[in-house]
Protein backbone atom coordinates (compact mmCIF):
# COMPACT_ATOMS: atom_id res chain seq x y z
CA UNK A 1 0.00 0.00 0.00
CA UNK A 2 1.29 3.73 -0.52
CA UNK A 3 1.52 6.55 1.71
CA UNK A 4 -1.15 9.27 0.78
CA UNK A 5 -1.98 12.43 2.52
CA UNK A 6 -5.49 13.78 2.97
CA UNK A 7 -6.01 17.32 3.53
CA UNK A 8 -10.04 17.50 5.28
CA UNK A 9 -11.54 21.15 5.34
CA UNK A 10 -14.70 21.62 6.57
CA UNK A 11 -17.54 23.39 4.81
CA UNK A 12 -18.18 26.50 5.94
CA UNK A 13 -17.47 25.05 9.44
CA UNK A 14 -18.79 28.50 11.79
CA UNK A 15 -21.84 28.46 9.95
CA UNK A 16 -22.33 24.95 9.44
CA UNK A 17 -22.18 24.62 13.34
CA UNK A 18 -24.80 27.64 13.68
CA UNK A 19 -26.77 25.88 11.18
CA UNK A 20 -26.78 22.22 13.42
CA UNK A 21 -28.46 24.22 16.41
CA UNK A 22 -30.77 26.27 14.83
CA UNK A 23 -31.83 23.78 11.20
CA UNK A 24 -34.14 26.76 10.14
CA UNK A 25 -31.93 28.48 9.21
CA UNK A 26 -30.57 26.30 6.65
CA UNK A 27 -30.60 27.37 3.00
CA UNK A 28 -30.60 31.07 4.27
CA UNK A 29 -27.94 33.73 4.55
CA UNK A 30 -26.03 33.70 7.46
CA UNK A 31 -23.34 35.40 8.87
CA UNK A 32 -21.35 35.03 12.21
CA UNK A 33 -19.38 37.74 13.51
CA UNK A 34 -18.36 40.23 16.33
CA UNK A 35 -21.70 40.74 18.91
CA UNK A 36 -24.00 39.50 15.79
CA UNK A 37 -25.53 43.49 15.38
CA UNK A 38 -24.60 44.61 12.35
CA UNK A 39 -25.27 48.12 13.01
CA UNK A 40 -22.38 47.79 16.11
CA UNK A 41 -18.92 49.67 14.55
CA UNK A 42 -15.74 47.68 13.83
CA UNK A 43 -16.93 43.79 13.84
CA UNK A 44 -15.51 41.83 11.37
CA UNK A 45 -16.91 38.68 9.37
CA UNK A 46 -15.70 35.04 11.17
CA UNK A 47 -17.65 33.09 8.54
CA UNK A 48 -20.30 33.32 5.82
CA UNK A 49 -23.02 30.48 4.82
CA UNK A 50 -22.25 29.90 0.49
CA UNK A 51 -25.52 31.63 0.68
CA UNK A 52 -24.42 35.00 2.10
CA UNK A 53 -21.10 34.37 -0.49
CA UNK A 54 -23.62 34.51 -3.27
CA UNK A 55 -24.18 38.42 -2.42
CA UNK A 56 -20.17 38.89 -1.81
CA UNK A 57 -19.87 38.47 2.17
CA UNK A 58 -16.89 37.01 2.83
CA UNK A 59 -14.37 36.59 5.86
CA UNK A 60 -12.80 39.45 7.66
CA UNK A 61 -14.96 42.40 5.89
CA UNK A 62 -17.05 44.27 8.27
CA UNK A 63 -19.78 42.92 9.53
CA UNK A 64 -21.46 46.76 8.40
CA UNK A 65 -20.03 46.14 4.93
CA UNK A 66 -21.90 42.47 4.93
CA UNK A 67 -25.02 43.78 5.83
CA UNK A 68 -25.06 46.61 2.97
CA UNK A 69 -24.09 43.66 0.63
CA UNK A 70 -26.77 41.67 2.78
CA UNK A 71 -29.40 43.11 4.65
CA UNK A 72 -31.56 39.85 4.39
CA UNK A 73 -28.85 37.59 6.33
CA UNK A 74 -29.23 36.57 9.85
CA UNK A 75 -26.15 37.90 11.93
CA UNK A 76 -25.17 35.95 14.53
CA UNK A 77 -22.22 36.26 17.23
CA UNK A 78 -19.35 33.92 17.47
CA UNK A 79 -19.31 31.49 20.04
CA UNK A 80 -15.88 30.08 20.01
CA UNK A 81 -16.77 26.98 22.47
CA UNK A 82 -19.39 25.70 20.60
CA UNK A 83 -16.61 25.38 17.67
CA UNK A 84 -14.11 23.96 19.84
CA UNK A 85 -16.61 21.66 20.95
CA UNK A 86 -18.00 20.96 17.21
CA UNK A 87 -14.04 20.55 16.20
CA UNK A 88 -13.24 17.59 18.76
CA UNK A 89 -16.31 15.82 17.59
CA UNK A 90 -15.03 15.87 14.00
CA UNK A 91 -11.14 15.63 14.87
CA UNK A 92 -12.52 12.08 17.53
CA UNK A 93 -14.10 10.42 14.44
CA UNK A 94 -11.32 10.98 12.00
CA UNK A 95 -9.07 9.35 14.67
CA UNK A 96 -11.59 6.48 14.91
CA UNK A 97 -9.91 5.23 11.47
CA UNK A 98 -6.48 3.70 11.53
CA UNK A 99 -4.88 6.80 9.88
CA UNK A 100 -2.71 9.36 11.56
CA UNK A 101 -4.24 13.32 12.07
CA UNK A 102 -2.51 16.28 12.19
CA UNK A 103 -4.54 19.02 13.52
CA UNK A 104 -4.19 22.81 11.79
CA UNK A 105 -7.26 24.39 13.79
CA UNK A 106 -11.54 24.52 14.24
CA UNK A 107 -12.15 23.05 10.42
CA UNK A 108 -9.27 21.23 8.77
CA UNK A 109 -6.71 19.05 9.57
CA UNK A 110 -4.11 16.39 7.51
CA UNK A 111 -4.31 12.33 7.66
CA UNK A 112 -1.90 10.33 6.82
CA UNK A 113 -2.73 6.85 5.91
CA UNK A 114 -1.92 3.67 3.97
CA UNK A 115 -4.11 2.76 1.32
CA UNK A 116 -4.40 1.56 -1.95
CA UNK A 117 -7.73 3.75 -2.49
CA UNK A 118 -7.29 7.36 -1.50
CA UNK A 119 -10.44 8.43 -3.06
CA UNK A 120 -12.51 5.25 -0.99
CA UNK A 121 -10.85 6.19 2.28
CA UNK A 122 -12.02 9.97 1.64
CA UNK A 123 -15.54 8.65 1.01
CA UNK A 124 -15.22 6.72 3.93
CA UNK A 125 -14.01 10.25 6.12
CA UNK A 126 -16.72 12.20 4.68
CA UNK A 127 -19.69 9.70 5.54
CA UNK A 128 -18.61 9.38 9.23
CA UNK A 129 -17.99 12.51 9.54
CA UNK A 130 -21.34 13.61 7.97
CA UNK A 131 -23.55 10.65 9.94
CA UNK A 132 -21.76 11.42 13.94
CA UNK A 133 -21.58 15.31 13.32
CA UNK A 134 -24.42 16.32 10.92
CA UNK A 135 -21.21 18.24 9.57
CA UNK A 136 -19.68 17.88 6.06
CA UNK A 137 -16.45 18.38 4.94
CA UNK A 138 -14.54 18.13 1.79
CA UNK A 139 -11.15 16.35 1.12
CA UNK A 140 -8.08 16.73 -1.18
CA UNK A 141 -5.87 14.11 -1.84
CA UNK A 142 -2.06 14.39 -2.40
CA UNK A 143 1.59 12.93 -2.22
CA UNK A 144 2.51 15.46 -0.02
CA UNK A 145 0.92 18.51 1.73
CA UNK A 146 1.05 21.31 -0.85
CA UNK A 147 -0.52 19.20 -2.98
CA UNK A 148 -3.62 17.99 -0.54
CA UNK A 149 -3.78 21.51 0.64
CA UNK A 150 -4.74 22.95 -2.93
CA UNK A 151 -6.81 19.56 -3.96
CA UNK A 152 -9.39 20.33 -1.22
CA UNK A 153 -9.49 24.09 -3.18
CA UNK A 154 -10.81 22.18 -6.33
CA UNK A 155 -12.78 19.81 -4.00
CA UNK A 156 -15.05 22.21 -2.47
CA UNK A 157 -15.40 24.09 -6.27
CA UNK A 158 -16.12 21.12 -7.29
CA UNK A 159 -19.30 20.89 -4.95
CA UNK A 160 -20.17 24.58 -3.50
CA UNK A 161 -18.54 26.39 -7.09
CA UNK A 162 -17.88 28.51 -4.09
CA UNK A 163 -14.35 28.51 -3.37
CA UNK A 164 -10.96 29.89 -4.59
CA UNK A 165 -9.97 28.60 -8.18
CA UNK A 166 -12.06 30.37 -10.77
CA UNK A 167 -13.04 27.92 -13.47
CA UNK A 168 -11.41 24.88 -11.74
CA UNK A 169 -13.30 21.71 -13.11
CA UNK A 170 -13.34 18.23 -13.56
CA UNK A 171 -9.20 17.88 -14.74
CA UNK A 172 -8.76 15.22 -17.39
CA UNK A 173 -6.88 12.29 -15.69
CA UNK A 174 -7.64 13.19 -11.81
CA UNK A 175 -9.70 11.58 -9.86
CA UNK A 176 -12.13 12.20 -7.21
CA UNK A 177 -15.63 13.51 -7.32
CA UNK A 178 -17.50 15.78 -5.48
CA UNK A 179 -16.12 17.28 -2.72
CA UNK A 180 -12.91 14.99 -3.09
CA UNK A 181 -9.98 15.92 -5.50
CA UNK A 182 -6.58 14.30 -6.48
CA UNK A 183 -3.72 16.28 -6.98
CA UNK A 184 -0.34 14.83 -7.20
CA UNK A 185 2.95 14.98 -9.20
CA UNK A 186 1.20 13.35 -12.42
CA UNK A 187 -0.72 15.62 -12.51
CA UNK A 188 0.71 19.00 -10.99
CA UNK A 189 1.64 20.77 -14.38
CA UNK A 190 -1.77 20.05 -16.22
CA UNK A 191 -3.68 21.52 -13.09
CA UNK A 192 -1.49 24.59 -11.72
CA UNK A 193 0.67 25.57 -14.85
CA UNK A 194 -1.21 28.48 -16.27
CA UNK A 195 -2.97 29.13 -12.96
CA UNK A 196 -1.44 32.72 -11.20
CA UNK A 197 0.91 32.09 -8.40
CA UNK A 198 -1.81 33.90 -5.92
CA UNK A 199 -3.05 30.43 -6.25
CA UNK A 200 -0.38 28.52 -4.83
CA UNK A 201 -0.94 27.95 -1.13
CA UNK A 202 0.91 30.67 1.42
CA UNK A 203 1.04 33.33 -1.84
CA UNK A 204 -0.48 36.63 -0.91
CA UNK A 205 -1.24 39.50 -2.73
CA UNK A 206 1.81 41.21 -1.72
CA UNK A 207 4.13 38.10 -2.07
CA UNK A 208 2.29 38.03 -5.78
CA UNK A 209 3.40 41.01 -6.43
CA UNK A 210 7.06 40.69 -5.74
CA UNK A 211 6.60 37.63 -7.51
CA UNK A 212 5.36 39.32 -10.71
CA UNK A 213 7.68 41.98 -9.98
CA UNK A 214 10.32 39.16 -11.19
CA UNK A 215 8.11 38.58 -14.14
CA UNK A 216 6.87 35.23 -12.63
CA UNK A 217 3.18 35.31 -13.00
CA UNK A 218 2.70 31.67 -13.17
CA UNK A 219 2.86 28.65 -11.51
CA UNK A 220 5.09 27.52 -14.39
CA UNK A 221 7.14 30.68 -14.55
CA UNK A 222 7.43 30.08 -10.76
CA UNK A 223 8.78 26.48 -11.36
CA UNK A 224 11.21 27.25 -14.21
CA UNK A 225 13.00 30.52 -12.26
CA UNK A 226 16.35 30.39 -11.39
CA UNK A 227 16.46 29.95 -7.74
CA UNK A 228 19.16 31.36 -7.79
CA UNK A 229 17.51 34.69 -7.94
CA UNK A 230 14.67 33.92 -6.16
CA UNK A 231 17.31 33.22 -2.88
CA UNK A 232 18.62 36.50 -3.80
CA UNK A 233 15.78 38.27 -3.72
CA UNK A 234 13.62 36.29 -0.48
CA UNK A 235 16.75 35.08 1.32
CA UNK A 236 18.19 31.24 1.24
CA UNK A 237 15.94 29.70 2.92
CA UNK A 238 12.35 31.38 1.42
CA UNK A 239 13.82 31.64 -1.57
CA UNK A 240 14.02 27.80 -2.16
CA UNK A 241 10.68 27.59 -0.83
CA UNK A 242 9.38 29.29 -3.52
CA UNK A 243 11.05 27.13 -5.93
CA UNK A 244 9.89 24.28 -4.31
CA UNK A 245 6.23 25.09 -4.46
CA UNK A 246 6.57 26.18 -7.89
CA UNK A 247 6.55 22.37 -8.51
CA UNK A 248 4.02 21.34 -6.13
CA UNK A 249 6.70 20.28 -3.57
CA UNK A 250 6.10 19.80 0.25
CA UNK A 251 6.42 18.22 3.41
CA UNK A 252 5.68 14.29 3.58
CA UNK A 253 5.23 13.56 7.03
CA UNK A 254 1.78 13.68 9.39
CA UNK A 255 2.19 13.46 12.97
CA UNK A 256 -0.64 13.21 15.63
CA UNK A 257 1.96 15.14 17.89
CA UNK A 258 0.63 19.06 19.12
CA UNK A 259 2.18 21.45 17.64
CA UNK A 260 3.90 23.64 19.70
CA UNK A 261 2.83 26.97 19.91
CA UNK A 262 5.91 29.85 19.46
CA UNK A 263 3.91 32.90 20.05
CA UNK A 264 1.12 34.36 21.23
CA UNK A 265 -0.91 37.96 20.11
CA UNK A 266 -3.35 39.49 21.28
CA UNK A 267 -5.18 42.74 19.25
CA UNK A 268 -7.76 44.95 20.37
CA UNK A 269 -10.25 47.39 17.88
CA UNK A 270 -11.53 50.17 19.80
CA UNK A 271 -14.90 51.56 19.69
CA UNK A 272 -14.03 54.95 19.36
CA UNK A 273 -10.25 55.91 17.78
CA UNK A 274 -7.32 56.47 19.99
CA UNK A 275 -6.49 60.11 19.89
CA UNK A 276 -4.63 61.33 22.97
CA UNK A 277 -1.00 59.66 23.52
CA UNK A 278 -1.69 59.04 27.30
CA UNK A 279 -5.16 57.17 26.57
CA UNK A 280 -2.41 55.09 23.89
CA UNK A 281 -0.31 54.61 26.20
CA UNK A 282 -2.79 53.00 28.79
CA UNK A 283 -4.28 50.67 26.43
CA UNK A 284 -1.06 48.92 25.41
CA UNK A 285 0.21 48.56 28.85
CA UNK A 286 -3.37 47.11 29.93
CA UNK A 287 -2.70 44.41 26.85
CA UNK A 288 0.57 44.12 27.51
CA UNK A 289 -0.06 43.04 30.98
CA UNK A 290 -3.07 41.01 30.30
CA UNK A 291 -1.62 39.08 27.74
CA UNK A 292 1.96 38.03 29.69
CA UNK A 293 -0.26 37.07 32.78
CA UNK A 294 -2.24 34.71 30.04
CA UNK A 295 1.51 33.17 28.67
CA UNK A 296 3.23 32.70 32.24
CA UNK A 297 0.10 31.22 33.50
CA UNK A 298 1.26 28.60 31.31
CA UNK A 299 4.52 28.16 32.04
CA UNK A 300 5.63 30.25 29.06
CA UNK A 301 8.80 32.33 29.11
CA UNK A 302 8.91 35.52 26.61
CA UNK A 303 12.07 36.47 24.53
CA UNK A 304 10.49 39.13 21.91
CA UNK A 305 8.21 41.39 22.14
CA UNK A 306 6.24 43.11 18.99
CA UNK A 307 4.06 45.93 18.83
CA UNK A 308 1.19 46.70 15.94
CA UNK A 309 -0.50 49.96 15.34
CA UNK A 310 -3.88 50.33 12.83
CA UNK A 311 -4.39 54.31 12.14
CA UNK A 312 -7.66 55.36 10.61
CA UNK A 313 -6.07 54.80 7.20
CA UNK A 314 -5.65 51.15 7.56
CA UNK A 315 -2.00 51.78 7.49
CA UNK A 316 -0.27 49.12 9.53
CA UNK A 317 3.33 49.40 10.52
CA UNK A 318 4.59 46.67 13.20
CA UNK A 319 8.07 46.99 14.96
CA UNK A 320 9.41 44.62 17.31
CA UNK A 321 12.48 44.16 19.88
CA UNK A 322 14.32 41.36 21.43
CA UNK A 323 14.65 40.92 25.38
CA UNK A 324 17.84 41.48 26.40
CA UNK A 325 16.76 38.23 28.73
CA UNK A 326 13.87 36.03 28.68
CA UNK A 327 11.36 37.02 31.23
CA UNK A 328 8.19 36.30 32.78
CA UNK A 329 7.66 39.99 34.29
CA UNK A 330 4.67 41.78 32.84
CA UNK A 331 6.25 44.94 33.82
CA UNK A 332 9.36 44.52 31.70
CA UNK A 333 6.82 43.58 28.76
CA UNK A 334 5.15 46.67 29.32
CA UNK A 335 7.80 48.53 29.19
CA UNK A 336 9.28 47.16 26.37
CA UNK A 337 5.84 47.61 24.32
CA UNK A 338 6.44 51.71 25.50
CA UNK A 339 9.83 51.96 24.28
CA UNK A 340 8.77 50.16 20.86
CA UNK A 341 5.68 52.81 20.49
CA UNK A 342 8.60 55.82 20.43
CA UNK A 343 9.20 54.22 17.23
CA UNK A 344 5.91 55.27 15.63
CA UNK A 345 5.43 58.21 14.46
CA UNK A 346 1.96 58.80 15.93
CA UNK A 347 0.28 61.16 13.10
CA UNK A 348 -3.01 59.55 13.07
CA UNK A 349 -6.05 58.73 15.58
CA UNK A 350 -5.66 54.75 16.32
CA UNK A 351 -8.41 52.13 15.76
CA UNK A 352 -6.32 49.14 16.73
CA UNK A 353 -3.58 47.83 19.29
CA UNK A 354 -1.68 44.61 18.69
CA UNK A 355 0.96 43.08 20.90
CA UNK A 356 2.96 39.70 19.90
CA UNK A 357 5.02 37.74 22.06
CA UNK A 358 7.64 35.11 21.19
CA UNK A 359 8.20 32.56 23.55
CA UNK A 360 11.22 30.75 24.41
CA UNK A 361 11.50 27.43 22.75
CA UNK A 362 11.54 24.51 24.99
CA UNK A 363 14.42 22.06 25.36
CA UNK A 364 14.61 19.57 23.54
Amino acid sequence: MSWWILHVDMDQFIAAVEIRRRPELRGLPVVVGGSGDPALPRQVVATASYEARAFGVHSGMPVRAAYKKCPAAVFLPTDPAAYDAASAEVMDTLRSFPVVVEVWGWDECFVGAETDDPEALAAELRTAVAERTGLTCSVGIGDNKTRAKLATGFAKHERSHAEPFEGAGPVEGASGGAGVYRLTGANWREVMDHRPVRDLWGIGSRMERNLNELGLLTVADLAAADVDVLKKRFGPKMGAWYAALGRGLGDTQVTDVPREPVSRSHEETFAADLVERPDIERELRRIATELTQEVVAEGRTIQRVWVKLRFVNFYTPIKSRKLPAPTQDPEVIAATTMALLEKFDLHRPIRLLGIRVEFVPPPT
